[in-house]
């Protein structure tokens, strides 16, 4: 008898925690994941990764114990040149049919001044995990016109991409370097609450 009333308890208590679980999924069409890397030392080339998707999971209202997991498909690279992004998917850099995803699995989500954040977590690309920190700003909440609740963020952080072995570079007759170590990363991110 005592073992049937700990198992309704432990059944209650699971069905609680569920129903005060949020689930957010990353709307791609308001989205951008971006980025920005030092080109013969003059000049920046930026761009973009087009295919991604991201989910945030919390049970507290002020996100602090969000958990955020975060799919790149590496393919998806897009700098506006066709030739380049050929280059990029390469083995000197991406090596994308060996290495399809970059991911981000969070750590921990840490209060950093009104809504902002410092989100900690792994970042794996290339066959390398890294902790890395995105520094987030959250925008809020609102009720879009078709009935869905969103939610905004925006997220920046600089690695250097020899610490995940992408070290393809060139030396220019000046004595600088073609491409620099480290990448720029911006991510604006819409997320849509799912419907229970």
């Amino acid at each position: 008898m005592k073992k049937n009333i700990l198992f309704i308890v432990l059944l209650a208590v699971s069905a609680l925690s569920a129903n005060a679980q949020t689930t957010w999924k990353s709307d791609a069409a308001h989205s951008k994941v971006s980025f920005s890397i030092s080109h013969m030392v003059i000049s920046d080339v930026t761009g973009r990764f087009t295919d991604f998707e991201a989910t945030l999971i919390q049970t507290k209202d002020d996100f602090m114990d969000a958990k955020l997991n975060a799919t790149i498909k590496t393919k998806s690279i897009n700098t506006d040149n066709e030739g380049r992004d050929k280059h990029l998917r390469s083995a000197d850099f991406f090596d994308a049919e060996k290495y399809l995803e970059i991911t981000f699995v969070s750590k921990s989500f840490e209060k950093n001044g009104k809504n902002a954040y410092k989100i900690t977590g792994d970042l794996t690309m290339h066959g390398v995990t890294k902790l890395v920190v995105l520094d987030t700003k959250f925008n809020g909440t609102v009720n879009d016109p078709w009935g869905n609740t969103k939610a905004g963020f925006k997220a920046t952080t600089t690695v250097n991409r020899k610490e995940f072995g992408i070290v393809y570079n060139k030396t220019l007759e000046a004595g600088g370097l073609l491409l620099g170590e480290d990448v720029e990363v911006a991510i604006n991110v819409e997320l849509a609450k799912e419907k229970k």
